[in-house]
């Protein structure tokens, strides 16, 4: 029975069990207790934005630095995979479905309550009318723009490159692997994991429920259902959760990527739609000043606490931080599903295009909807749009009232939200079952549909009691500690970044320069050797001294002053040449361990190391400059070596310009 079992499911009972429990735990006590969960969460909620609202600001300024960094630096040259490895999706269909995912039903439930709750909010109330308008698309580009996006592409560039360069699972896991190596397969790997299941399942049902009801809210304004009701909702949730578990079977070549590529066309349609019959010259006018507006003030905006201003302090931790912390809550869901379309991409590209192709459509999508929304509100509306902004849900259906062809628009809509839903929680259904499986390669079909209806059945109770208030507040709590987390990921990928760099770039060993092949049997025992700290000293005392002592000889006979020096902590030996006022010339070889890769004891085509520390004869300089392993020189290559460097010690004392870097008094050994 045991056996059948595990050949009808890939989860993993260390993810699944735990994250289950917790998920159907948090859901339940947030239906029975609605009121009661919705205090204690908000006040936990509360205390940590008022408290606490610097870490979510350095944290995601942290992430943009970062990003902008690795995009300017050599790293960003690294391929996300193999270095022959190419993109698995065309450049429309990769933007496409991060795009979906990313920002979903959201685009189009704020795309006009926004900006329009920001310009008739009362903290505003004493600014112009114009004054309102600019600052209201001013931070809709900020919570919309590169600061959200630096929150999911970290994540997903963390993924993709340990999936995919490591060859790691696609897991959050592996984002630790620098820190704990091995030790994510087990505990410490299954708890991050089960954290990252947990907000991605909750992040997509408070989403999924929030759309639901604004599809309701239209086809009740179209006339299309009687009311705005749960009876309606539950047939519009099993109607599209049936979509999704569909979309997601098929899988990401073919119904995510399909109904992606549909969506991004309707959004494109819609947007011309309102920007050719809407006011056409005050949208492209105020888009151009908008975009100015946050370049110019991108770093006040990114660092401002608003702790000098009492009156806008609610306002910030209802807005920014309650964006962090919804963005940060969404980021392993969305990140897992990023990383998994963009296999191929080099870093540079994965960043430019995840900061800046998204953000600036938001850009100009908020401007045209947001800004037509105003102008509509003021010049024809007579604040009418203004006094709807704190029913979201319908605001949009309203807005549409002000353009020709309403029903069109309005039913072109809600197509848009429910692909949006599909694709949402398609790819949600494919990443929480990607987590619970441990990237599981193929599953049965069943585990696909049980996600989806695990998601519309906690859905729709938590619709149905009020709870779905209490559980974005859960959602919201889990932000703080994931952003700790996703600065982990930020020390883990740069040291893995340095030692990817550095592998690659390196060179041939110094020593290998002067072969001619000569010695290439007695090399070749050398190179599939270990030394012990015994054949080192060996070497030392055998070919390194002796070398020195015969170039002091030959120092003497044109009068330059050479000491031969000898240490023991570690053993090394040195020849160094004296000057009066400028830094003596110091060549050294001293006995260095160092410890060896764990995978290399356990290999069997290479001779055997008994111990973890491998043990090598390496040169020093007297200028500090770094050494490198010279057990393969023969005496005389070895004084060939010497010879080398202090021929360029002679050209560099000799030019002008270096006599201030030169001059030393540190030359004590001869004194």
């Amino acid at each position: 029975m045991s056996k059948i079992l595990k050949l009808r499911t890939t989860l993993n009972g260390g993810i699944v069990i735990p994250s289950l429990i917790f998920i159907i735990g948090i859901c339940m006590v947030s239906a029975i207790f609605p009121k009661d969960s919705q205090i204690i969460l908000n006040a936990v909620k509360n205390f940590i934005f008022f408290n606490l609202n610097w870490i979510y600001v350095w944290a995601v300024t942290l992430f943009v630095i970062f990003l902008v960094f690795l995009m300017f630096s050599k790293f960003g040259n690294i391929r996300l995979g193999r270095n022959d490895s190419k993109p698995e999706y065309s450049f429309f269909s990769w933007i496409s479905m991060l795009f979906a995912a990313g920002m979903g039903i959201g685009l189009m439930y704020f795309s006009v309550a926004e900006p329009m709750q920001h310009y008739s909010n009362e903290v505003f109330s004493a600014q112009s009318s114009v004054d309102r308008a600019k600052n209201a698309q001013l931070y809709t580009f900020f919570h919309w723009g590169i600061h959200a996006w630096a929150i999911y592409g970290l994540v997903g560039l963390s993924l993709a490159y340990f999936a995919y360069r490591y060859r790691l699972p696609l897991s959050l896991r592996s984002c630790f692997y620098p820190l704990l190596k091995d030790k994510v397969k087990g505990r410490w790997g299954n708890a991050v994991d089960v954290f990252a299941l947990c907000s991605t399942f909750f992040g997509i049902t408070t989403t999924l429920g929030f759309g639901v009801v604004q599809i309701n809210s239209g086809l009740e304004i179209l006339n299309v259902l009687p009311e705005s009701s749960f009876k309606y909702q539950v047939l519009i949730v099993l109607f599209l959760v049936s979509l999704s578990v569909v979309s997601a079977v098929s899988g990401v070549d073919k119904g995510v990527r399909i109904l992606s590529n549909i969506n991004i066309i309707a959004v494109i349609v819609l947007l011309l739609f309102v920007l050719t019959l809407g006011p056409t010259v005050y949208l492209i006018g105020s888009f151009t000043e908008g975009i100015g507006n946050y370049i110019s003030q991108f770093f006040s905006l990114t660092f401002n606490t608003h702790v000098y201003d009492a009156n806008t302090q609610p306002w910030f931790f209802d807005w920014t931080i309650l964006y962090w912390a919804w963005w940060i809550s969404w980021s392993p869901f969305v990140g897992l599903f990023i990383a998994r379309i963009s296999k191929g991409r080099t870093i540079r590209e994965f960043i430019a295009a995840v900061l800046i192709i998204p953000s600036l459509f938001n850009f100009i999508w908020m401007s045209v909807f947001g800004n037509s929304a105003i102008w509509f509100d003021m010049n024809v509306a007579n604040g009418i749009l203004s006094k709807l902004s704190s029913n979201p849900d319908a605001l949009m259906f309203r807005f549409f009232e002000y353009m020709p062809f309403t029903k069109i628009t309005s039913f072109l809509s809600i197509l848009i939200i429910i692909i949006f839903f599909v694709t949402s929680a398609d790819s949600g259904i494919l990443v929480m079952n990607n987590i619970a499986t441990k990237n599981a390669k193929v599953s049965p079909k069943w585990q696909t549909f049980g996600w989806g209806i695990l998601l519309s059945a906690l859905a729709l109770i938590l619709l149905n009691a009020g709870g779905l208030a209490a559980l974005q507040s859960m959602t919201l709590i889990t932000a703080l500690p994931f952003s700790i987390i996703m600065i982990l990921f930020i020390i883990c990928l740069m040291k893995a970044l340095v030692v990817d760099q550095k592998y690659y770039d390196r060179d041939f060993s110094t020593t290998t320069v002067p072969w001619s092949g000569v010695f290439w049997k007695q090399r070749l025992h050398q190179i599939v050797s270990f030394q012990s700290q015994k054949t080192v000293s060996q070497f030392i005392q055998t070919t390194a001294k002796p070398a020195f002592v015969e170039l002091q000889t030959e120092f003497s006979k044109v009068n330059i002053e050479v000491r031969i020096n000898e240490g023991t902590e570690p053993e090394s030996v040195e020849i160094e040449i004296k000057h009066d006022v400028i830094n003596n010339f110091i060549y050294g070889v001293r006995n260095e361990s160092k410890a060896v890769s764990s995978y290399l004891l356990e290999e069997d085509n290479l001779p055997n190391l008994d111990d973890k520390i491998a043990y090598f004869p390496t040169s020093y300089f007297g200028d500090g400059r770094e050494g490198y392993d010279v057990q393969l020189f023969t005496k005389n290559e070895l004084i060939s070596d010497v010879l080398k460097h202090y021929s360029r010690f002679i050209e560099i004392i000799s030019e002008e310009k270096n006599e201030l870097f030169i001059s030393s008094n540190i030359n004590h050994r001869f004194k």
